[in-house]
């Protein structure tokens, strides 16, 4: 059996991944290692959670204990797709290097400039940093690319998926020709594989699983829910519920906005949750994580910044709250629960109009997903306006220039408001006899709108405190129900005021 001393690292990381109790390397780490000691290019495929980071970070390491860096002229550079991840591998090299004299610098946003130019005015020997932040300092011409041996991309799928592929352009133009380049994902598409082949020479192919495979640790399961949001939500809870060994979790939205909303309402039912997603500035980001990992809450509502590589050994549960659109990050998300040999369960919840999504995840992954309970088909028919997406947030206005417009470029008018949001005549009629039958038996007045006043100030109006008292008590016990048709609850004393025959 292979072990880490076999691999040809030097004495002083040996020590450090003995003292870290590490005796075995995994399949990537022992495919990688040795060939990127030999200052091969590396192509590594594997599953989330086999240990990619210590597959560079290792040779790396032993590389390095020859020379010193210069000011401003980073030695090695490793990009990463998120700030926690590239936060990550900073922890991994402060681990792992710790018999070590190596500056390691860290450029990630939310942090300050300065704070970041003095580590570079020192020397960095490692360079770990996102690439937008990377050619910030760049353009500020606080950083000299021309002494980099070493170019890292980490998560490579997602590095050079198509909003990256122009900064990775840029930053590989600034690195001299001759470096050694490592390529580490979980997954790798075709048409991202003729991408990674433009920055690779004649790479070793290290590829110690299927691609885009799930690990066998990991219990999946598919459950139907209804495509309201709050049905799916109360399906959540009942299935957080159920779950006898739920140690912590991982919740994974599409959407931010979705992620906000659903951590309100856990919070509201009394769990004990956390929200993530990539509008949090960056101190509470790491906070957020920080606590999670520490045990201090037990669920995690996140959209997919946390779904990349993001090591957090012991979780033992992840959701899906949404069918991820892209297939491969199902298997990110999935991923991190099964590390390291620990057995984890995922589950997703699926509405009719995620069936296609889910073919297509079922399709990458080559293997059928098992139902819980039932399955998709056995939903009623989606109701009208179901599949109807939310109006994006803020981006309506400012490229449209102020309030929503249609298509034809005029203001939207109250007057063209949905049928389904009408409220007939006769359910007007019931709730206002209702109201008034409610108001004579408790003795109040049927018509607050004409109660007479006292100088010129307002005698009470005991119905609006009622009415008052009763909004609060909506939104407190009742938020997880359809949004409320016209005036919900509320009939607006005007209403109460009977026409003239």
């Amino acid at each position: 059996m292979t072990t880490f001393a076999d691999l040809g690292l030097s004495p002083k990381v040996l020590s450090a991944v003995t003292d870290a109790g590490y005796t075995i390397p995994t399949p990537i780490q022992a495919g990688a290692i040795p060939p990127a000691l030999s200052r091969r290019d590396i192509l590594g495929i594997a599953q989330t959670g086999t240990g990619k980071t210590a597959s560079f970070v290792l040779p790396m390491l032993t590389l390095l204990e020859k020379g010193r860096a210069r000011a401003r002229m980073p030695r090695t550079l490793i990009l990463e797709p998120t700030r926690e991840l590239a936060a990550q591998v900073a922890e991994n090299f402060e681990k792992y290097g710790k018999n070590h004299k190596l500056n390691v610098a860290l450029l990630i946003g939310g942090v300050s400039f300065d704070e970041q130019d003095r580590k570079l005015e020192r020397g960095a020997d490692v360079l770990i940093c996102t690439p937008g932040r990377l050619l910030d300092h760049t353009e500020r011409g606080k950083l000299l690319m021309t002494g980099v041996e070493i170019l890292v991309i980490d998560e490579a799928d997602r590095m050079l998926d198509m909003g990256f592929i122009p900064d990775i352009e840029r930053i590989a133009k600034l690195i001299p020709f001759t470096r050694q380049t490592l390529f580490f994902s979980a997954t790798m598409p075709p048409e991202i594989q003729k991408l990674a082949d433009r920055f690779l020479q004649n790479p070793e192919r290290i590829e110690v699983a299927p691609p885009s495979s799930t690990a066998k640790t990991v219990t999946q399961r598919l459950v139907a829910t209804h495509g309201k949001d709050y049905e799916k939500r109360a399906t959540l809870r009942d299935l957080i519920r159920a779950q006898e060994e739920l140690k912590n979790a991982i919740i994974f939205c599409n959407r931010k906005v979705d992620v906000a909303d659903l951590f309100r309402s856990l919070d509201r039912h009394g769990f004990s949750v956390g929200a993530l997603h990539g509008d949090m500035d960056q101190r509470s980001r790491t906070t957020m994580l920080a606590n999670f990992k520490d045990g201090n809450i037990k669920l995690l509502v996140a959209s997919d910044v946390a779904a990349r590589g993001l090591d957090i050994p012991d979780v033992s549960h992840v959701f899906n709250f949404d069918v991820p659109i892209h297939p491969e990050d199902y298997v990110h998300r999935i991923g991190r629960t099964g590390r390291a040999g620990r057995s984890g369960a995922a589950f997703t919840l699926v509405a009719k109009r995620d069936a296609k999504f889910l073919d297509a995840i079922e399709k990458l992954i080559d293997q059928k997903i098992e139902w819980l309970a039932g399955d998709v088909e056995s939903l009623p028919p989606a109701v009208e306006g179901e599949e109807r997406e939310r109006p994006r947030r803020g981006r309506e206005r400012s490229e449209r220039g102020g309030r929503d417009r249609d298509r034809s470029g005029s203001r939207r008018s109250e007057s063209r408001a949905a049928p389904s949001a009408r409220i007939e005549t006769s359910e007007t009629e019931e709730k206002v006899e209702a109201v008034k039958a409610e108001r004579k038996a408790e003795g109040r007045p049927q018509n607050p709108a004409r109660t007479p006043r006292a100088g010129n100030h307002a005698a009470p109006r005991p119905a609006n405190d009622d009415n008052r008292e009763r909004r609060s008590r909506y939104r407190r016990d009742e938020d997880d129900g359809p949004t409320p048709l016209g005036f919900g609850d509320d009939i607006p004393a005007f209403m109460l005021i009977a026409g003239k025959a």
